[in-house]
């Protein structure tokens, strides 16, 4: 029924029943399973270029926060890996962008058979747009998608 089950992890605790349930729809429908991390490039356009107050300030934090995200994705890969280490179908990827845009890009790509995601995920990364992901993918999904809580 579903060729390809991607699964949006972060390697928080939300992430678990993701993996869980995708791990489990995959294997009932012999599916390819894609772990998905989303490494945030919307950092420099969210803080803006008002960071005066000291020379590289801006340049630090967001060198702060691209190390976070980092560690991040080593954790979601690990929680993945651990998960789905008998499955014979799983890879896990780290694509890069604004994480509600990529979402629904993953939510309307053809090769997307179904989309896996809480509605919590990437909130570690503190991004206020993506309290509005469950609402933005019941808008603009096209693919099947699964949104746990």
């Amino acid at each position: 029924m579903f060729d390809r089950i991607a699964a949006v992890i972060d390697g928080s605790a939300v992430s678990q029943p993701v993996i869980d349930r995708a791990k489990s729809l995959a294997g009932r429908f012999d599916s390819e399973l894609a772990g998905i991390f989303i490494v945030d490039g919307g950092w420099p356009d969210y803080i803006g270029n008002d960071w005066q107050s000291s020379k590289g300030a801006r340049q630090g934090f967001l060198d702060h926060v691209r190390q976070e995200q980092e560690e991040q994705a080593e954790k979601a890969r690990a929680q993945f890996a651990a998960a789905t280490g008998n499955l014979p179908r799983a890879s896990f990827e780290v694509l890069g962008g604004d994480p509600v845009p990529m979402i629904v890009a993953l939510a309307n790509d053809p090769a997307t058979g179904l989309l896996v995601v809480s509605r919590r995920v990437f909130q570690v990364s503190g991004r206020p747009s993506l309290k509005s992901l469950a609402a933005t993918l019941a808008a603009k999904a096209t693919q099947p998608i699964l949104l746990l809580p």
